[in-house]
């Protein structure tokens, strides 16, 4: 078959690689002029997407930005994965997407939207509580000033408001739309499936996001820095409290792909956080460790709206990022130092089992590190148990060898808590 992805970074070229080895052609666009590199030789590269659509079998979206040609191709009969206005709009916009959930009837945490400094300074004097600040609607996915999200420390709220008062100037110029949140403690866990247009297809993904740069989810927030999954049944009972009720308004809106709901769960409840409508990174890197489906098939199938299985061959997956300078920032003198450099391994055979492609590229039969941002590989292993799936991980990611590599070493490591915590509350 022929598979067109359309990518903003490159995102999706682990899949398209994996598409490409079972046998089937592959054309790639990317639009992000920094990430043009990324993945060569891999996959073969095209300059304008559109002069291929008629061309391809499936035509996949790796990312938020393209809702509305993802609903046009659609509404003309192409095989589509991935985009869609409504699902966009699910994640882009946090007060839509709470505002759905509240009308399906799901328990969120109370929320407040604030456009002024000052009244939010009122607010906190007032109300003395724990609370989470984020900045809100107005910015574009990827904006930077996102990454400035405060988790308060203080049950009185007294440490968000002295960061606040002291920021006050400085935040006015760049946030111009904010959202305070009941803070809820607990464990973070996202549930999710691939969906066909009409239907879900389980299993279900289950998730532990590691998302701060340093171990114990210390230091600023990254995309990601890897994650433990794992797949489970349509019985769970946070999927079925939270992305199980999106169903029906998914099937209406036609949406082809992957979803699923971060949520905060603790004794008193499920929490939903915010939404994922695409596939994520890494996490679709870590899902395809454990899945034995052949990947280009059961998109086709997808994308055709075929009801069908996924096969797994393990219920656990740990995946680590592993980075150079200068992610997660934007660093154009730190890029130019470490692009190019090559990946080394241990072992002769480049290309076995865990290794997945982040900004990578193929030079005179050479892995290097190419693009813009650092994000070199996602290195997972999948077993029976957490322990196993850490070892084998950890295990893959001493056999690679590359100048300043830098990774979390605590991936998974809190399952056992978490799952003692999350067993005795009733979810799993």
């Amino acid at each position: 078959m022929k598979f067109l992805f359309i990518t903003i970074e490159s995102l999706a070229g682990d899949l398209a690689w994996a598409i490409r080895k079972e046998g089937h052609e592959v054309k790639y666009f990317i639009r992000n002029e920094d990430y043009k590199d990324v993945h060569d030789g891999f996959v073969d590269k095209v300059n304008d997407w559109r002069e291929h659509t008629d061309w391809a079998d499936v035509i996949i979206f790796d990312d938020i930005g393209y809702g509305k040609e993802a609903d046009e191709l659609r509404q003309a009969g192409k095989l589509v994965v991935g985009g869609g206005v409504y699902t966009e709009k699910l994640e882009e916009n946090r007060g839509f997407g709470q505002t759905e959930m509240k009308r399906l009837g799901i328990k969120t945490l109370q929320c407040w939207d604030f456009n002024d400094f000052e009244a939010l300074l009122t607010f906190l004097k007032d109300n003395p509580g724990r609370y989470v600040f984020k900045p809100s609607d107005d910015l574009d996915f990827q904006s930077p000033e996102k990454d400035l999200i405060y988790i308060g420390q203080d049950e009185s709220g007294q440490d968000l408001y002295e960061i606040i008062k002291s920021n006050k100037k400085y935040l006015t110029k760049i946030i111009r739309k904010f959202q305070l949140q009941e803070y809820a403690s607990g464990v973070e866990i996202s549930s999710g499936a691939f969906f066909n247009g009409k239907k879900f297809i389980y299993p279900i993904s289950v998730g532990f996001e590691h998302k701060r740069l340093f171990p114990n989810n210390i230091g600023p927030l990254t995309g990601e820095m890897g994650t433990l999954h794992y797949f489970d049944n349509a019985r769970n009972k946070i999927f079925r409290a939270t992305t199980a009720r999106f169903e029906k308004d998914l099937a209406n809106s036609g949406y082809i792909g992957f979803i699923d709901i971060n949520c905060m769960v603790n004794e008193s409840g499920i929490y939903p956080l915010e939404f994922t409508c695409r596939f994520g990174y890494p996490y679709i890197s870590i899902q395809m460790e454990g899945i034995d489906s052949k990947f280009g098939e059961f998109f086709y199938k997808l994308a055709k709206g075929e009801d069908q299985k996924l096969k797994i061959n393990n219920i656990f997956q740990v995946g680590v990022v592993c980075c150079v300078p200068p992610f997660p920032y934007d660093d154009k003198t730190r890029v130019n130092i470490y692009k190019d450099l090559s990946i080394i391994f241990k072992k002769p055979n480049l290309f076995y089992k865990g290794i997945h492609l982040g900004d990578v590229k193929i030079v005179d039969d050479v892995w290097r590190i190419a693009g813009d941002a650092g994000y070199v590989l996602v290195i997972a292993g999948s077993a029976p148990t957490v322990s196993k799936a850490r070892k084998l991980a950890y295990d893959k990611v001493n056999r690679v060898l590359i100048q300043n590599m830098y990774y979390r070493n605590d991936i998974g490591a809190s399952w056992t808590k978490d799952r003692r915590r999350l067993k005795k509350w009733g979810y799993i």
